[in-house]
């Protein structure tokens, strides 16, 4: 245990200051999402904005013993705290209550407990341990083994309690292992295949191999300083792009045949007598058919894996209501022309049936809670509509509006100015932990600042993205600001563990 005074003077005020004024930040905008009139008392326990409070002092109680401790006790349990909250997180599916579709809190008494918020800190804590010891490579593959088994532990026991949003937060582990020397090509084809995700469910696995085809044959054209090649396949790649876009040409035996004529060309180019000794080509095609099967599995997957409310908010997020408004209109002109059977019309009005009820259950759904969420932001305006006077917060048009979308209350009543300011705060967070992270002489220290870095970063980045329609609807809560006790306390935890580290960061020889 360390003195007062020991701990006073060499902790990081700066980042304290940021986390303090989050948590007022939150405090105050929980209260305007949950307002009550009969309860108008910010410290009325009995309402969310009371328990809120006493969840930040527990918080602060909680960061001030973490303050006194001797930082040794980080590195030294590290991961018998793993292994606790991995047992937490197999109880909790065992003996756990289910909330939302979710079995991932315990209850005790009134309250409830999410072990898989916990979970983060104690990940962070293994991967910084094990990373740290000695003669660990991020270049052999029994590190990457090692590191990837750790993180995918609580992952995957997170991902059995149906909580998808908690066990995405794992993917930001990828960038603390960049920092320690992964490969950028795994990071960059990580990206890649988000990518090619998207733009398959947009435009179909057909279209995307066809790209991917004319990519190769350009690649090739560039490497062999073949220009013609190249010139020839982003030229006849164009003509093609605007026939479909043009005439509407979507027949598959069209697209199945240019498809073969470029599997024809693909071949005769990676056989040419030139190429036959050159492995390169061959790890090329390799790749090439590895990206076709990986396209044409994402319908599979899509459909088949993924459950029904995942579906319905990608579906919402790539414009999925707009589709179906166009595919009614077009039916409605089709059953309306002259010349068309009895039929015919019955069979296009089941099917504009179908598609009515989709498009119904789209806006009751994740398309109603992200067209609301827009609005209350954009009504905000520039300077807000003030404290307390948020329409859209006031008659609860959002749901959840004190936890996974409090930004918009802070965009309805605080306008443009108050979401940047409160972005602002969060910038300034995240820079300030990677400084501290880089000018510690422990790896164990500077893998513990990137892991926690990476985390609430993830965190800003998917919850404000699910509030202005640019990321699906997960469910995360907004670092130190979402209403929960689990959440608080477990980023207050995250965060004041590697303040405490970074305070004894003199004391470690280098």
């Amino acid at each position: 245990m360390r003195s007062y005074k020991s701990i006073l003077g060499k902790i990081d005020w700066p980042i304290i200051l940021l986390y303090l004024i989050l948590v007022f930040v939150g405090w105050i905008n929980i209260y305007a999402a949950v307002y009550n009139e009969e309860h108008h008392s910010i410290f009325d326990i009995t309402q969310r904005y009371g328990k809120q409070l006493m969840w930040i002092v527990l918080a602060l109680v909680i960061a001030f013993l973490i303050l006194l401790m001797d930082s040794h006790f980080f590195t030294s349990f590290a991961i018998p705290i793993y292994g606790l909250v991995l047992l937490a997180l197999i109880g909790v599916l065992i003996f756990g209550v289910e909330t939302n579709g979710a079995r991932s809190w315990f209850r005790l008494g009134s309250f409830k407990l999410q072990p898989s918020e916990f979970a983060k800190f104690a990940t962070s804590l293994a991967l910084a341990k094990y990373l740290s010891a000695l003669n660990i490579n991020m270049k052999d593959v029994k590190t990457k083994v090692m590191a990837a088994v750790i993180i995918g532990l609580p992952a995957v026991l997170i991902l059995l309690q149906n909580d998808t949003g908690s066990t995405l937060v794992y993917a930001a582990f990828i960038f603390v292992l960049y920092r320690e020397g992964l490969s950028g090509n795994i990071l960059l084809f990580g990206i890649l295949a988000i990518l090619v995700f998207v733009l398959t469910l947009i435009f179909g696995p057909v279209t995307i191999i066809l790209t991917a085809a004319f990519a190769y044959i350009v690649i090739y054209g560039l490497m062999k300083y073949d220009v013609k090649t190249a010139f020839i396949s982003v030229l006849a790649f164009s003509v093609l792009t605007s026939a479909f876009f043009h005439f509407e040409l979507n027949s598959s035996t069209l697209y199945y045949g240019i498809a073969g004529a470029l599997f024809f060309l693909v071949v005769y180019l990676i056989t040419r007598k030139e190429m036959r000794d050159k492995a390169i080509h061959y790890v090329g095609i390799v790749i090439f058919v590895i990206t076709c099967s990986y396209i044409y599995s994402i319908d599979f997957a899509f459909n088949k894996v993924l459950k029904e409310h995942q579906r319905t908010r990608i579906t919402v997020l790539l414009g999925e209501e707009e589709k179906l408004i166009e595919q009614i209109q077009a039916l409605k002109l089709a059953r309306d022309r002259e010349g068309i059977s009895k039929e015919d019309k019955q069979v296009i009005r089941d099917d504009i049936g179908v598609k009515r009820f989709s498009l119904r259950e789209l806006r009751q759904g994740n398309g109603w809670n992200i067209k609301q969420s827009l609005i209350a932001i954009g009504s905000g305006g520039f300077t807000g509509k003030g404290f307390l006077e948020g329409t859209q917060t006031k008659f609860n048009f959002v749901p959840e509006q004190s936890t996974d979308f409090i930004f918009c209350t802070i965009g309805e009543e605080w306008g443009f100015l108050g979401t940047f300011f409160l972005i602002c705060v969060y910038i300034a967070l995240f820079l300030r932990i990677l400084f501290l992270a880089e000018r510690q002489r422990s790896i164990f220290s500077r893998v513990y600042g990137y892991a926690v870095a990476s985390i609430l970063f993830f965190h800003f980045l998917i919850n404000i993205g699910m509030t202005i329609g640019l990321a699906p609807v997960i469910g995360i809560p907004l670092p130190f600001i979402s209403y929960g006790g689990s959440s608080l306390w477990s980023f207050t935890i995250l965060l004041f563990i590697f303040i405490k580290l970074d305070s004894e960061r003199l004391l470690v020889l280098r």
